[in-house]
């Protein structure tokens, strides 16, 4: 039971220490920009309209898409769309 216990608690300090490498430090979350609109960039579709927002970061700017679809679009040509943002 002792061993049980301890082999517990040594999973549950390394996914600790796993989830602390993985979050962003405090300059990396001032970089980036947040995301101005509150419709999709691709399809100017109103964000949540499509089911749940895909949110990701392209050079230090946030990115709000409708769909995941979208991405892909996105991807294809990140400056046709950011230059929407004046980027």
């Amino acid at each position: 039971m002792k061993t049980m216990l301890n082999e517990l608690l040594a999973v549950a300090a390394m996914s600790a220490a796993l989830l602390l490498l993985n979050l962003p430090s405090p300059a990396r979350a001032a970089e980036v920009q947040p995301y101005p609109l509150q419709v999709c960039l691709v399809t100017g579709n109103e964000l949540g309209s499509m089911g749940k927002v895909v949110t990701k970061v392209h050079d230090r700017q946030e990115v709000k898409l409708c769909c995941k679809p979208c991405v892909k679009k996105f991807d294809a040509n990140p400056a046709k769309y950011l230059s929407k943002l004046g980027k």
